[in-house]
C-alpha cells in the first residue's frame, strides 16, 4: 500500500463505533478508558489515615481517601456561578427540614379567631394537627358532605351579615377543624362561598359551595353564630352535628330584637343628633328627624314592592332634603343645611365601606372591589335622590348656599351628649344585643371627643383627625370584642357614626345642582377622603390592639403575613 493510499479518507463502513475520534489524545495505559461512576473524581486528592481517631467516623462524614476541594485562589477570575471563595460546601447552613422538624406553634390559649387566623396565614405543611378530641359519636368519623353544608351555612351569616373575609375563612376553618378536618381550604368572595376538603394525598377531594343572594343586617344573629363557632372551638365542649344544626335552625327563626316602630324612632333619632352636631337647634332636630323617618317608611314601602336597593336609598334621600328646601321657601329661619345632612347621616354606607377597606388591607381584593362597588353604588343613589330634590328646589327660588360651612356648635358637652345619640340609634338599627349598646354609645362619645379636641381646640386636618379618632374606636372595639369572645363589629360600626362626612357630602351635591361642578367635585373629593380615613384608621387600631394580646405562635414562626415590599 503506497503512502497516498494510506492517507486516503476511509469510508463510513470502515470505521468501527468505538474507534478513537481524531483529534482526542489516546489513552497512556493499555486499560480502557472507561470508568465506574463510583470512581473517584480526578481534582480529588486521596489522603489515608493511620491514626486511631480516623477510625470512627460519622456517617455524615468524608469517606476516607477524600478531602474537601481547594478553595479557587483569589485573584482567579470566575464566572457568575462560581461560588465565592468564601463558601463551603461541607460548613454551608441546612436548606432542608431539620430532623427535629419545625417548632411546634402553641395556640390554644388565645381567641378562636387569632388561632384560626394565624393557621390560615401558615403554609399547609406546618399547619399543627387538630385537636383529638373530635364532635362524632361513632369511630367512622363525621359525615364529610353534612360538616361542609354547616360549614357554609355559618359562613354565609356571618358574610351576609357584613363580617370580613378574613374573619369568615377563619371561622369556617375553625368549625372544619372542630370536626376533625384539618386539611380544608375555605375560600371567600362577595357573593360566593367555597369549601375543599382532601382527605389524604390519594384520595379526591371534596368541594362544596354556596351563594350569598341576601344581605342582612342583624348583629344579635352575628353574635350568636360566634358564639356557636367559639362553643365548636372550645375542645371542652362536645357538640354534636345534629346540636348545631339546630342552634343555626334557631338563628334563622328568631325575630330581630327590636320592633319596626323602634327602627323608625331609632332613624329620626340619628339624623336629629346628626344635625345637632353640625350646630342645628331644637327646630333642625325636629325637622330632620321627621325627614329622616319619612325616608325610612318610604324605602320600607319599597323593599316591599320589591324595587333593588338603588331605587330605596334614593327615595329615602328625598324626604329630609325636601323639608329643608320647604323651610328654606318658606322664610323660616332655621340652617336647611343641617336638617339636609342630618338626613344624610342615616343613609351614608358606614359599615359596608368599612368592611371592603379591611378586605382590601387583608388581601382580598376581590371582595373588597365587590364591597367598595356596592358603597359606590349606595352614595350614587344618594346623590340623585338629593340632586333631584335640590334642582327643583333652586328652581322654585331656594336660597342655599354651598360656602355657608356649617358650625361645630359653641358647646362641648351638647356635641359629646348628641354622638353618643347618634351611635345609640345607630346601634339600635343594627340590631345590636343590648348587652353592646352602652359599650358602643360610649365608645362613639370618645371618638367625637377625640376629633373635637384635635380639629375644633388643635385645629388640625379634618381628615388626620378622623383618621386618629377612628384608629381609637378600631383598638377598644378590637380590646372589647376580645374580652368577651364576640365580632369586633358591634363594638365599632355604630360608633363611627358620628364621623361620617355627612356635611361635605351635602356640600358637594349642593354645588352640583347649582352648576358649580369644580367646587362640588372638591367637596366630594374630601367626603371621600374622610370616609378613607375612617376606614384605615378603624382597621389600623385593630391591628394595633393585638400589639397587647398574646401573638399565636410567638415563640416559633410569630404572625404569618404576606411580605412584599418593593412592589415585585
Amino acid at each position: 500500500m503506497t503512502e497516498a493510499e494510506d492517507h486516503k479518507p476511509q469510508s463510513d463502513e470502515a470505521r468501527s463505533a468505538f474507534r478513537q475520534p481524531s483529534g482526542f489524545a489516546a489513552s497512556l495505559d493499555g486499560e480502557s478508558s472507561t470508568t465506574s461512576e463510583f470512581e473517584i473524581p480526578q481534582g480529588l486528592a486521596v489522603q489515608r489515615h493511620t491514626d486511631a481517631e480516623s477510625e470512627t467516623t460519622s456517617e455524615f462524614s468524608l469517606p476516607d481517601g477524600l478531602e474537601a476541594p481547594p478553595a479557587a485562589p483569589a485573584d482567579a477570575e470566575g464566572s457568575a456561578f462560581t461560588l465565592p471563595s468564601t463558601h463551603s460546601a461541607w460548613t454551608a447552613p441546612t436548606a432542608f427540614t431539620p430532623a427535629s422538624g419545625f417548632p411546634a406553634v402553641n395556640l390554644t390559649d388565645v381567641p378562636w379567631q387569632d388561632r384560626m387566623r394565624a393557621m390560615l396565614r401558615m403554609p399547609v405543611a406546618e399547619r399543627p394537627a387538630p385537636e383529638p378530641s373530635q364532635k362524632h359519636d361513632d369511630e367512622t368519623g363525621p359525615a364529610v358532605p353534612r360538616v361542609l353544608d354547616l360549614t357554609l351555612r355559618i359562613g354565609e351569616l356571618l358574610l351576609a351579615g357584613g363580617e370580613g373575609a378574613e374573619d369568615v375563612e377563619a371561622a369556617m376553618f375553625a368549625v372544619c377543624r372542630s370536626y376533625g378536618l384539618d386539611r380544608c381550604e375555605p375560600t371567600v368572595t362577595f357573593t360566593l362561598l367555597s369549601i375543599s376538603y382532601q382527605p389524604s394525598l390519594v384520595d379526591d377531594p371534596v368541594t362544596a359551595s354556596r351563594t350569598v343572594r341576601r344581605r342582612g343586617t342583624d348583629y344579635t344573629r352575628l353574635a350568636a353564630v360566634f358564639q356557636l363557632v367559639d362553643d365548636l372551638s372550645d375542645p371542652d365542649t362536645n357538640i354534636s352535628l345534629e346540636e348545631a344544626y339546630r342552634r343555626l335552625a334557631e338563628m334563622r327563626r328568631n325575630r330581630h330584637p327590636y320592633p319596626t316602630w323602634v327602627l323608625t324612632t331609632a332613624s329620626g333619632l340619628l339624623a336629629g343628633a346628626a344635625s345637632v352636631l353640625v350646630g342645628g337647634g331644637p327646630t333642625v332636630f325636629v325637622a330632620a328627624m321627621l325627614g329622616s323617618m319619612l325616608g325610612d317608611r318610604l324605602a320600607w314601602l319599597c323593599a316591599g314592592r320589591g324595587l333593588p336597593e338603588f331605587y330605596q336609598f334614593a327615595v329615602a334621600a328625598m324626604p329630609p332634603a325636601a323639608i329643608g328646601i320647604a323651610l328654606t321657601l318658606t322664610d323660616v329661619h332655621v340652617a336647611a343645611s343641617a336638617v339636609i345632612t342630618g338626613g344624610l347621616f342615616a343613609l351614608l354606607p358606614g359599615r359596608a365601606l368599612v368592611a371592603g377597606v379591611q378586605d382590601g388591607l387583608t388581601g382580598f381584593y376581590i371582595t373588597a372591589a365587590a364591597r367598595l362597588l356596592e358603597v359606590m353604588y349606595f352614595f350614587v343613589s344618594i346623590v340623585a335622590g338629593v340632586l333631584l330634590v335640590l334642582y327643583f328646589g333652586v328652581q322654585l327660588g331656594a336660597e342655599l348656599n354651598p360656602d355657608a360651612a356649617l358650625g361645630q356648635g359653641d358647646e362641648p358637652l351638647v356635641q359629646i351628649g348628641a354622638s353618643m345619640l347618634l351611635s345609640l340609634a345607630f346601634a339600635i338599627l343594627l340590631q345590636q344585643e343590648r348587652s353592646t349598646v352602652l359599650a358602643v354609645t360610649l365608645n362613639g362619645g370618645i371618638a367625637w371627643t377625640v376629633y373635637g379636641a384635635m380639629h375644633i381646640v388643635g385645629d388640625i386636618s379634618p381628615v388626620a383627625s378622623t383618621a386618629a379618632a377612628a384608629g381609637l374606636v378600631g383598638l377598644f372595639g378590637q380590646l372589647m370584642s376580645r374580652y368577651r369572645f364576640a365580632s369586633a363589629l358591634p363594638y365599632m360600626t355604630a360608633a363611627i357614626g358620628p364621623l361620617l362626612p355627612g356635611s361635605a357630602t351635602y356640600f358637594g351635591l349642593l354645588a352640583i345642582a347649582q352648576s358649580e361642578v369644580d367646587r362640588g367635585l372638591v367637596s366630594l373629593s374630601t367626603a371621600v377622603a374622610l370616609a378613607m380615613a375612617i376606614a384605615i384608621g378603624v382597621n389600623l387600631g385593630g391591628e394595633i390592639s393585638r400589639l397587647f394580646l398574646r401573638v399565636p405562635g410567638a415563640d416559633a414562626a410569630g404572625r404569618r403575613a404576606a411580605k412584599r415590599t418593593r412592589g415585585f
